[in-house]
């Protein structure tokens, strides 16, 4: 896996933001760095929000801080509760869709029909409802920490699509049950936990895999959505001045909340919200690529028959040669035996 380019490509990219998270923090600490104003010729000349420039390469917001620091700090919390939520939706999932195609199949069929109806249900309204009174500051404030509301979020979101999880690897199983190998296991006495261990597992790991990187990447998407519903990872703080209030911010500057916070100036200073998408779909794609490298490690066949592909001119060119050659040599055998 790691001599695939794609896998260490997307890799180095997350892990970029990552370590770049964590030593931007030990370095200028919780707070990025803001500046108010660019003098030049002792006079100001643009005042927050500050457009990109060579001292703040994303520029700065509203209230004066870099961008690109907020953006950095915000790394951390972002990438590793998308991960948190598709780690504890596939290990809650794949056991509960291995009892489902196998211990209750008779059973699947209806829990599969109610589970399909959650479909027409939009996630982030579900997600939304549930987590408003975890996530919305009240007026006295929050009474537990930033990691608390963090785990609760990642525990519900990662809840929220366990039963449709749980099908697609329900049916998947029910699928491979009928080969002809597992019956000849069930022949020679195998039972249903040495199935999942020994057979319906080892086929379906990559899938797995696969399907773990997409629930990683919807949850990307829910996050962004739920920033636009004033709904940040770790909570959203409140101002309930009435006079001097300000509007919701995000506490743990991840990129949905920087993006949901920032949506009111994409016409006046767009910098703002089109960085954090910048930096979820780099993220997207990072995560799309260390699939890609990871299908391609345990599948070589798909780079042999992409090669076949850019070779089949040629082969069929060899095969005419040889058909022409096959019809010529007949033709000379009819001449010998009319002679």
């Amino acid at each position: 896996m790691w001599k695939q380019p794609y896998f260490v490509i997307g890799f180095s990219i997350i892990a970029f933001f990552l370590i770049g998270s964590f030593v931007y923090e030990w370095i200028w600490g919780n707070v990025p760095r803001q500046i108010y104003y660019i003098m030049e010729g002792g006079r100001a000349v643009e005042g927050a929000p500050i457009s990109p420039n060579w001292q703040f390469p994303l520029g700065s917001d509203e209230f004066g801080y870099d961008l690109l620091g907020k953006l950095m700090l915000g790394a951390k919390y972002t990438i590793l509760a998308a991960l948190a939520v598709g780690a504890l939706r596939m290990l809650i999932a794949v056991p509960l869709g291995y009892i489902l195609g196998t211990y209750l199949d008779k059973h699947r069929k209806w829990i599969s029909s109610l589970a399909d109806s959650m479909h027409y249900i939009p996630l982030t309204l579900f997600a939304a409802f549930v987590l408003t009174p975890v996530l919305w500051m009240p007026p006295e404030g929050f009474t537990n920490t930033i990691w608390e509301r963090i785990g609760i979020q990642v525990v519900i979101m990662a809840l929220l699509t366990v039963p449709i999880v749980a099908i697609l690897i329900a049916n998947e199983a029910a699928l491979l049950r009928d080969k002809e190998y597992i019956l000849a296991a069930k022949t020679l006495g195998a039972g249903r936990l040495r199935i999942i261990r020994q057979h319906l597992y080892p086929q379906m790991r990559e899938k797995i895999a696969v399907l773990y990187g997409q629930q990683v990447m919807e949850t990307f998407i829910v996050f962004a959505h739920l920033g636009l519903l004033k709904l940040f990872l770790g909570g959203t703080k409140v101002s309930y001045d009435p006079m001097f209030g300000d509007p919701p911010m995000s506490i743990s500057y991840e990129w949905a909340g920087l993006f949901g916070s920032t949506f009111r100036y994409l016409q006046s200073a767009p910098w703002l919200p089109l960085a954090p998408v910048l930096f979820i779909g780099l993220t997207i794609f990072a995560v799309s690529l260390m699939m890609e490298g990871y299908l391609r490690s345990k599948n070589p066949k798909v780079k042999k028959l992409r090669k076949a592909k850019v070779e089949e001119p040629l082969v069929e060119w060899n095969r005419e040669q040889l058909r022409n050659n096959m019809v010529r040599i007949k033709e000379q055998e009819m001449v010998k035996a009319e002679e």
